[in-house]
């Protein structure tokens, strides 16, 4: 589950078409009592209709040998020239939120969810936002990040990056060349996910480069021990779901940027 109670609805209604009943029965019967008023009887009664169709285990009982899970996170100020972009976008975005609202043009949900992409972007590296004029310094969390791929290599450890922005990945991908660094890729325009996820099982390639959204289901990637999610997703969930889409880990690293958009 990642967005609401009605997932439930639809994995059943794939697997038990009707035992649920209508979507809009659900959704009035348990989704709404649920997600609006917090009904704890309402939820102990799906609970129990539920209970025999699903087996819930956790890491530990499944697999008792694996390391705990160590997460770290960590802050990133931004640079000066970011912190001045960062400032500019802002501003603007405000200033067209504001004017959409005033002319009432019913778009503003979407206005604003374009103007917090942009910020997002910012607080990632501002290169992002392919500028005009091409930034003279690179961002907080590329100077971080350079620090923490370091002491994952000195430490001989393998690592998947994780970013929702696949423009952000090509980034990386760059300064992974420049320090002649050999990596793995994969996002949405990946042809061959497994022949790609193949080539950093099978081999020592330290860095594996994943698209958040591609790279959320499907993968077992037991080959490496450290995950960086460079960026956090709007719903936590689907970082939760990566984890355990593919194999334990001794550490995870969420680098922030500082203001967080």
């Amino acid at each position: 589950m990642e967005n609401s109670v009605l997932d439930l609805w639809s994995i059943f209604e794939f697997l038990m078409p009707g035992y649920l009943e209508s979507a809009a029965d659900f959704r009035d019967r348990y989704e709404t009592p649920i997600a609006k008023e917090k009904s704890r009887e309402v939820m102990e009664r799906l609970r129990r209709r539920l209970r025999p169709f699903v087996l819930r285990r956790t890491k530990r009982e499944v697999a008792p040998d694996l390391p705990k899970k160590l997460e770290q996170t960590v802050l990133c100020p931004l640079s000066a020239e970011q912190r001045e972009v960062y400032s500019q976008v802002m501003d603007a975005g405000r200033r067209k939120v504001l004017s959409s609202l005033a002319a009432n043009e019913g778009q503003q949900r979407m206005i604003m969810l374009q103007a917090l992409t942009r910020l997002r972007q910012i607080c990632c590296d501002h290169r992002l936002l392919q500028l005009p004029q091409p930034p003279q310094e690179s961002s907080g969390k590329a100077a971080v990040f350079r620090e923490l791929q370091e002491q994952a290599f000195d430490g001989n450890h393998r690592v998947l990056v994780f970013s929702q922005f696949a423009s952000l990945l090509r980034l990386l991908g760059q300064e992974l060349q420049e320090w002649r660094t050999d990596f793995c890729y994969l996002d949405g325009a990946t042809k061959n996910r497994e022949a790609e996820v193949h080539r950093f099982q099978k081999s020592s390639i330290p860095v594996f480069l994943i698209s958040l959204k591609a790279g959320g289901v499907g993968l077992n990637l037991t080959g490496a021990d450290t995950v960086i999610h460079f960026d956090p997703w709007w719903n936590p969930a689907i970082e939760d779901q990566v984890d355990c889409s593919r194999s334990a880990h001794s550490g995870r690293a969420k680098p922030r940027g500082v203001p967080r958009s």
